[in-house]
């Protein structure tokens, strides 16, 4: 009986599946930035190691050591602009975008400020987040001469990290901001009113379309080697955007990381989120960016774009189709409900 016992576990044994094997994918971080909390999501559902994948967290204190990190190999993914992905092509490197975000930023105005228009910015400071080549003021400068306004001459651009633009502009010491998204969430729950995003920018710039901003870059021959564990890092991020698209408890679970001072603040900052999720692009985006690319590299020249003279093939990365990823994403989570 042991003998017969001993022979059946050994035939278990023989043809038993072998487990899924885990490939570890490197994602480096701003420290503080939107993207742990779409992380911290795929981690508390599961929904990377369903896919076969361990993430780890690189955690960087700022944009130039997430760009150096990726390109010393010190992790696989970052998050960026297809700007810079387009500008590293044109200089040699193989880095490819997938989209992350269509959220960006938008200009910000007290409500004591007088500012009803663009044309009464004139004369008035105007606190801009991201440099001179910042591409939210770029597009704001083609948007106004769209209008017969030369902006960079009618007001004085005050350039400044994004948080100290929000200090100032509470404290009344500016009037008018051109902040990141989340940033100008916050200042929307303190009261101040939103003047126009940048989506309006480019509506009055003839560009309808949704426009993929920012997303996930790597090199092209880590994602070849990697395919599986670019599919599956991939499908639990677009999984983790789902829930948190049709999910408010989930924004609650997020709050404490979130930093979110008070209820108003967590609904601004969660609805935001969600006009950003990519999930009705074509082409990953690729055709309505190159039309973008034309207008920024006009304003900015090449301290934005470098030698690239347009969007470069490869830039956007076709290995994946987002709006399929997108639905895989969804019936992956559904069927694990």
């Amino acid at each position: 009986m042991k003998t017969a016992f001993w022979c059946w576990c050994c035939l278990v044994s023989m043809f038993a599946l072998p487990a899924q094997a885990v490939e570890t994918v490197r994602v480096g971080l701003l420290q503080f930035g939107t993207v742990n909390w779409e992380m911290a999501t795929m981690d508390r559902l599961g929904v990377a190691a369903r896919e076969g994948v361990e993430v780890q967290i690189v955690p960087l204190s700022s944009k130039n050591a997430v760009n150096v990190a990726l390109q010393g190999g010190a992790v696989d993914l970052i998050v960026s602009d297809w700007i810079w992905v387009n500008r590293q092509r044109a200089a040699g490197k193989d880095y490819s975008f997938f989209p992350y975000s269509l959220t960006v930023g938008g200009l910000y105005v007290r409500p004591d400020s007088g500012i009803a228009d663009l044309a009464d910015l004139s004369g008035h400071k105007l606190g801009i987040a991201g440099g001179p080549v910042d591409k939210s003021w770029l597009l704001l400068q083609a948007y106004g001469r769209a209008q017969g306004l030369d902006l960079a001459q009618a007001l004085e651009p005050t350039f400044a990290a994004p948080p100290l633009l929000n200090r100032l502009m509470l404290k009344g010491e500016l009037p008018a901001v051109l902040n990141f998204w989340h940033y100008g969430a916050r200042l929307q729950a303190a009261g101040m009113r939103p003047l126009i995003d940048v989506h309006a920018m480019l509506k009055g710039l003839g560009i309808s379309e949704p426009v993929p901003m920012l997303g996930w870059v790597f090199s092209e021959a880590w994602a070849k080697d990697h395919a599986d564990a670019m599919r599956g890092f991939l499908t639990a991020s677009y999984a983790a955007k789902r829930q948190l698209a049709r999910s408010d408890d989930d924004w609650i679970a997020l709050r404490e990381l979130t930093k979110a001072e008070d209820d108003a603040t967590l609904m601004l900052l969660r609805d935001g989120y969600r006009r950003g999720i990519p999930d009705r692009l074509v082409d990953n985006g690729e055709p309505v960016a190159a039309r973008v690319f034309d207008i920024l590299s006009r304003e900015g020249g090449k301290h934005l774009v470098g030698d690239a003279a347009r969007l470069l093939p490869g830039t956007f990365w076709m290995g994946l189709n987002s709006q399929v990823i997108y639905r895989t994403a969804t019936s992956s989570d559904d069927a694990s409900r």
